[in-house]
């Protein structure tokens, strides 16, 4: 995806280098990749099933 504009978490350097890098520049979708292997798969998303998610995540916080 040239358009995409690749970002990571403020706190993907805190856990060891697991990290996702997402770019949500590109209309229409949400894409997620594994920052330590850029070439290989991207996960793609609506726009709402990420939100959902991105929710989700701050109710739960932090698992480390």
């Amino acid at each position: 995806m040239p358009a995409a504009r690749w970002r990571k978490s403020s706190r993907s350097n805190s856990n060891g280098g697991n990290c996702v890098e997402v770019a949500d520049n590109v209309p229409g979708v949400v894409l997620v990749r594994d920052s330590k292997d850029r070439d290989g798969g991207i996960l793609t998303f609506g726009p709402g099933q990420w939100q959902g998610f991105v929710d989700l995540a701050k109710r739960i916080g932090p698992t480390d």
